[in-house]
């Protein structure tokens, strides 16, 4: 139960983040967490399949997270000007 408690909670930053970081108009609180989870997966997998180690605390996570979701955000709002 803390686990996910923990994963809702970096979502939210790293998704508030990467809202700041495209500096745009945001997508509200529950999307923005939403985009912080998948994020942190996309971010995961990422690093993964590019060999890079980068840690296993709170720090690395959010970083890990707050770059995927930026990763997530470029996609939607090309997919957004696109259609």
């Amino acid at each position: 139960m803390l686990h996910l408690i923990g994963a809702l909670i970096i979502g939210g930053i790293a998704g508030w983040l990467a809202g700041l970081i495209m500096k745009g108009g945001g997508f509200g609180v529950l999307v923005d967490i939403i985009v912080g989870i998948v994020g942190g997966f996309i971010g995961g997998w990422l690093a993964q399949a590019l060999h890079i180690q980068v840690g296993n605390g709170l720090i690395s996570s959010l970083i890990v997270a707050v770059v995927g979701a930026v990763i997530l955000l470029f996609a939607i709002r090309l997919i957004k000007r696109v259609v």
